[in-house]
């Protein structure tokens, strides 16, 4: 290995465990395909647009997706979410918590306060939210004495953030937690207790989170099915991928209630003139379509029929 790609490893690794927050030029090295703007803390920052379209994207053609560009660790279920109809979609802030140990525990206290960080440590990642933001956090799936949030953190979140969590430990105040319009939580379980013996490790460095490696940055896509992390320079593929299928399958569920085909021809490989009939449709429909105009008209420019 060369010298000088060891040595930023071993500061990288010696920064994350005496710091709370990862630098930016770190996480600038971790997430390097992404081309993008990026925000202050080196976060990418996938544009809003791409945010907005991908709540209709179901978590199959996500999968899918990056299954085919070799990402085969992104995919995580078995949770207990605040509720099934509410999908969270925005940017990953990550946070490492640990079972506690009190000299690393006071350590990470005391440069807090030296930081300028204010209360519990489980608030200091909500104070550093942006709008589109999703606090997600390995908390080493525990339940009892792991609640990260109650309902009042749960408001700040949302006012933040305007979207929800994922913790990989539970939450407590389900009730209050659940009047809150358009929040979200995906925990692995719901306890009444307080959070106790949990330490907070470190906020914008690298986590797991049950099969999946999760970096700051990558897109949270949670359904009732489960969560899928999408790292951020394959968010637009995603999202336009789906929107592709979404119109085909419009045009093929159209055309067979017609009768102008057979199930046999949707459900194979369109012939030229099925595929110019798909063309043609695209642009007589294109105003009424679940799907921007200018992506239509960006699709329509490949298409060589």
């Amino acid at each position: 290995m060369n010298i000088l790609k060891l040595a930023f490893i071993l500061i990288l690794v010696c920064d994350i465990a005496t710091a709370q927050t990862t630098s930016s030029e770190q996480i600038v090295f971790l997430t390097s395909q992404w081309e993008g703007e990026r925000f202050d803390d080196g976060r990418p920052k996938v544009a809003k647009d791409i945010l907005m379209r991908m709540k209709d994207v179901s978590i199959e053609e996500a999968w899918g997706v990056l299954r085919n560009e070799g990402y085969h660790n992104q995919f995580e279920g078995g949770w207990e979410p605040l509720h099934n109809d509410v999908p969270v979609v925005g940017r990953a802030l990550t946070v490492q918590y640990m079972p506690n140990r009190p000299d690393v525990s006071e350590q990470i206290k005391k440069k807090g306060k030296e930081e300028g960080q204010i209360g519990n440590t489980n608030s200091w990642p909500i104070d550093m939210l942006q709008e589109n933001d999703v606090y997600v956090a390995d908390g080493f799936g525990k339940i009892v004495d792991g609640t990260l949030i109650g309902d009042n953190l749960g408001n700040s979140i949302y006012a933040k953030s305007k979207t929800g969590v994922v913790f990989n430990a539970s939450s407590r105040d389900m009730a209050g937690l659940s009047k809150i319009k358009g929040f979200n939580a995906f925990v692995r379980g719901w306890h009444p207790s307080f959070l106790t013996e949990v330490m907070l490790l470190s906020i914008n460095a690298p986590i797991r989170i049950g099969a999946a490696t999760v970096l700051p940055g990558d897109i949270i896509l949670g359904k009732k099915e489960g969560v899928v992390f999408i790292p951020a320079h394959l968010a637009e593929k995603v999202v336009v991928t789906s929107e592709v299928v979404r119109l085909r399958d419009l045009f093929g569920i159209g055309r067979l209630k017609e009768g102008k085909y057979t199930p046999g021809q949707i459900d194979s490989k369109w012939t030229d003139e099925i595929e110019k009939d798909f063309s043609q449709w695209l642009k007589d429909h294109m105003d009424e379509l679940p799907v921007p105009k200018e992506q239509i008209k960006e699709l329509l420019k490949k298409r060589t029929w």
